[in-house]
């Protein structure tokens, strides 16, 4: 059943990112903050909400409050990428690509060169991998 539930959540707020990414779109900024609106109070945990809010927020020239909305969102969860892609994007004076709507607008991150090794003491150390 809990799992139902999960599966459930996950659909209607991907439903809901692909429905702000529309409406934006067509700049229908009052259907994007009513859809988001009711998605909050249905979902105050989540941080996809509060990312698309910002995105909205961003598009009007509300560049502040966009801000709140995504460290918002990157609090609720902070393994969110798309809350950290768009804090990256907007946070510079120089914004250049696109903004995260949700996850398959992130580029895939590339690995670390380093691994992280452990002395005798517990006390970890980066090392920086052999190229192949």
């Amino acid at each position: 059943m809990m799992t139902q539930e999960v599966t459930s959540r996950g659909m209607q707020l991907q439903a809901l990112c692909d429905g702000v990414r529309k409406y934006v779109g067509t700049r229908n900024y009052e259907k994007c903050v009513t859809m988001i609106s009711e998605a909050m109070g249905k979902f105050p945990n989540a941080p996809e909400p509060h990312n698309l809010l910002g995105i909205v927020m961003e598009k009007e020239g509300d560049h502040a409050g966009a801000m709140k909305h995504f460290r918002a969102a990157y609090a609720l969860d902070p393994t969110y990428i798309p809350a950290r892609q768009n804090l990256e994007l907007y946070g510079t004076f120089y914004s250049c690509g696109k903004c995260a709507f949700d996850e398959s607008d992130c580029p895939e991150e590339s690995p670390s060169p380093y691994d992280i090794e452990y002395d005798e003491k517990g006390i970890g150390h980066a090392v920086r991998r052999e190229k192949k």
